[in-house]
């Protein structure tokens, strides 16, 4: 599995016995042979035996993915009342239940993508030299803005009454006969940004809306410009700093690089499985 970082003992613990419960509860469940040397079963929960090689292999994973692990004991636990819920599960028919259906839909679908794709994923490497040309094209800018808000269900006639006062601010605003922060502090709907004087402080493209932000990289240091429309209503928007790569956050860059490189992953792969399931969609009927 694809880990990114250490987690929670208890996460760790409940990931290690297994990926769904769900999935679990659809498992044929092996009875308890009188075969098996006793040495080599760590405990029988009705129908289930444990092994000493399942719980060797599920606890090696829990010490793998947390730094403050259970005990054995605690683990063992863990895995008996792992046992007794599957086993309850399996007993109410619960893989019958159209949630837990799509739940199991869900898992299986997961199960597909980190077995196809996860290792190529773990590969992905990411250069400075990727990074610098990501961020030529997607720096971090700064920009102060006024807001003339619209509800998401506005009418027609409340966004043009909408429009009408931004547009009259606005015109107001490029008299510059005040500081731009001042008409921010008459006018924006914003309420958060006009504790800052409109600043919305650095923001890339994974951060602001598109309009706004491809606006903002159109613009000059300085220059204000409006109307630009979002889903929140009409921006007037002045464009204060572009920070440099070297100030930038490295982190956030090389996250959105890996992002890219990934999506490429899981778009090649999809366009190989369409050839096999054809699609077809009628956009015209979305809601």
């Amino acid at each position: 599995m694809i880990r990114l970082s250490k987690i929670s003992s208890s996460t760790a613990r409940l990931l290690a016995i297994s990926t769904s419960l769900l999935i679990g509860a659809l498992a044929t469940m092996p009875q308890a042979s009188a075969q098996s040397a006793n040495n080599d079963i760590v405990a029988v929960v009705g129908n289930k035996q444990i092994t000493v090689k399942e719980f060797k292999e599920k606890y090696d994973e829990v010490l793998r993915q947390t730094i403050n692990p259970p005990t054995k004991e605690q683990f063992l636990e863990d895995l008996v009342r792992y046992e007794m819920g599957v086993q309850e599960a399996t007993k109410r028919k619960l893989e019958d239940d159209p949630i837990v259906k799509e739940r199991i839909r869900q898992e299986v679908y997961k199960g597909l993508i980190e077995r196809e794709l996860g290792n190529k994923v773990q590969e992905i490497k990411v250069t400075d030299a990727e990074m610098q040309a990501y961020y030529k094209k997607n720096p971090e800018i700064r920009t102060s803005h006024i807001l003339i808000e619209f509800r998401p269900d506005a009418t027609a006639e409340q966004k043009k009454a909408a429009r009408e006062r931004a547009t009259e601010i606005f015109n107001e605003v490029k008299k510059g006969k005040r500081a731009f922060e001042e008409y921010v502090g008459l006018y924006t709907d914003d309420v958060l940004s006009k504790r800052t004087g409109g600043d919305v402080g650095w923001q890339t493209g994974l951060t602001l809306v598109p309009a706004y932000y491809n606006t903002a990289m159109e613009m000059k240091l300085n220059e204000i410009r409006g109307l630009i429309e979002t889903q929140y209503g009409f921006h007037i928007i002045k464009k204060t700093g572009v920070r440099s790569y070297s100030e930038a956050n490295k982190r956030t860059i090389r996250a959105a690089v890996f992002d890219e490189k990934r999506k490429k992953i899981f778009d090649a792969y999809f366009a190989q499985l369409r050839k096999q399931y054809p699609v077809r969609t009628n956009k015209d009927k979305l809601p």
